[in-house]
């Protein structure tokens, strides 16, 4: 196939993909910001006090926690040292919130994303909003028992609050759905590259101890990484291309959304959090295992399903969908 023929047939795919995303992100996020300007989001809040208690956190962050669930991670960190002083917080207790954070933000976006390539949202969600608590409650009973970073938190960072007015969240939704595009192009493009030249089974070949300790196969390795390093965004919209080609089985699909929702954006949600404060150890490397851990019991549950339960309760078939459609 010719050179323009292939980055021709790649823009179109990668334009559906764009479309799919976008008519799930700017509703969502119009909508979130929406709840957040009438204070239903802060009069939620305080239902989250007993979950703060029971990972040794301040009632406040629960308002903090519960945005960045509806919102995503940049909604959740300006209001960390707003809602509870610097002074007042230890390293642990930074690194147990951005457990919380990192694993579970922006569920209505992503997990609509995850939807998508077949796997039940409410399954995902729950599974992924138990992995958060599960994962800070150990981190929290750690740092407790041990007296680990005890030590108040010396933040690098104090974010500023979110935009003023509808203007600046205007302006933010359109360039985030600029950049995207970009990105996706840079990354359909870029996979066709890798793969061509053979790069990609290279890597691939790297990531794959640790990805088949979690479940994943080889047909599914490719999408979990972009997840596992860009975030569910774009892992999660070229896995819908897959799903719905029939490239991916649906099994492998779940597995790798849920390792996805344990352990994805580990550049740029990591490199956050560690400038409010927390611990390296646990928002990446405690993170990872924990993926790993939590994604290999899920598959191993997931083996003995029967067919008919699977496609039932647990996922959806896109490519079936597609060929009835």
């Amino acid at each position: 196939m010719a050179i323009l023929d292939v980055a021709r047939l790649k823009t179109l795919e990668t334009l559906q993909i764009y479309w799919v995303l976008a008519r799930i992100m700017v509703p969502v996020a119009m909508l979130t910001e929406v709840l957040s300007r009438l204070g239903v989001i802060e009069a939620v809040a305080p239902f989250f006090a007993p979950v703060m208690g029971l990972v040794g956190l301040p009632p406040e962050l629960g308002l903090a926690w519960l945005t960045g669930l509806l919102v995503g991670v940049w909604g959740a960190v300006p209001l960390v040292f707003a809602l509870v002083p610097a002074g007042s917080l230890s390293v642990a207790d930074i690194t147990v919130f951005s457990a919380l954070l990192v694993i579970a933000h922006g569920l209505p976006m992503e997990q609509k994303i995850i939807e998508k390539a077949g796997p039940a949202m409410l399954l995902t969600t729950l599974l992924r909003l138990a992995g958060a608590l599960v994962y800070a409650f150990l981190l929290h009973r750690l740092y407790a028992a041990t007296g680990w970073l005890s030590a108040p938190v010396a933040p690098a960072w104090i974010p500023m609050g979110a935009p003023a007015d509808w203007t600046d969240f205007a302006v933010g939704l359109v360039e985030t759905m600029a950049s995207m595009l970009v990105i996706l192009l840079a990354l359909s493009f870029g996979l066709e590259i890798l793969k061509r030249i053979g790069l990609l089974d290279l890597m691939m070949a790297a990531l794959a101890p640790l990805l088949r300790l979690a479940g994943i196969r080889r047909e599914a390795g490719a999408f979990a990484a972009v997840g596992l390093f860009l975030g569910i965004s774009y892992g999660g919209g070229l896995l819908i291309r897959e799903a719905r080609s029939g490239a991916v089985s649906p099994r492998q699909v779940f597995i790798a959304c849920i390792f996805m929702g344990f352990a994805h954006s580990i550049i740029e949600d990591t490199l956050i959090v560690l400038a409010l404060g927390a611990d390296v150890g646990g928002v990446l490397i405690g993170r990872l295992a924990f993926a790993v851990a939590a994604t290999a019991l899920v598959a191993a549950f997931v083996r003995k399903v029967s067919e008919e339960t699977f496609y039932t309760w647990v996922c959806r078939s896109p490519a079936l969908d597609a060929q009835r459609a």
